[in-house]
């Protein structure tokens, strides 16, 4: 049912619906069905980033991910929740946020059926099945499953006690040391 000016574009559309992938990448054979997409796959062999952004000069290798990379520069939060109405700056962000308000869980964990709002969180999780612990500590090698857990450890190093009791003025490296202090007021 879709109309083509180009008889040439008719036929690229046709290889869709036949499967044809007559064009193949000589680095791993890789087949594709339209030159455009053999080209763009290419790139993951050269390393080719043609796409430039004018602002701080990072480079991508397909244009999508420079058009989405531009709201970085931008201070325009065009995206708003009709729940909350916190705004974004990508339609990306605006619906992951929603889930929140609706509930929606849509990454599920393989081992144990737990499911979570979006892939990172699903991804910490794993560690727990895994045991793996990809964060250390640069001074006692302590390791830890996230990043947050690292931040938490560090001013035990650096001697920052930055939770004080508001009662008697004791301060503590970790919140949770001072939640058990505050239980003997």
């Amino acid at each position: 049912g879709k109309n083509f000016t180009k008889s040439t574009a008719f036929i690229r559309h046709q290889l869709i619906h036949s499967g044809d992938k007559p064009y193949s990448c000589a680095a791993c054979g890789q087949s594709f069905a339209s030159s455009s997409n053999l080209t763009k796959h290419r790139r993951t062999h050269t390393g080719e980033k043609p796409y430039s952004c004018a602002d701080c000069g990072k480079n991508f290798t397909h244009k999508s991910s420079l058009t989405k990379h531009l709201s970085v520069h931008s201070s325009e939060k065009s995206f708003t929740c009709r729940d909350c109405g916190k705004s974004f700056k990508t339609s990306t962000t605006l619906t992951i946020h929603c889930r929140i308000h609706t509930g929606e869980k849509l990454f599920p964990c393989a081992e144990c059926g737990k499911n979570f709002t979006n892939s990172t969180k699903l991804i910490q999780h794993q560690l727990i099945h895994s045991g793996d612990k990809p964060y250390s500590c640069a001074d006692c090698g302590k390791r830890f499953r996230s990043i947050s857990n690292l931040l938490q450890h560090r001013p035990v190093h650096i001697g920052e006690k930055p939770f004080t009791c508001a009662d008697c003025g004791k301060s503590f490296t970790r919140k949770g040391g001072l939640t058990q202090h505050r239980l003997l007021h």
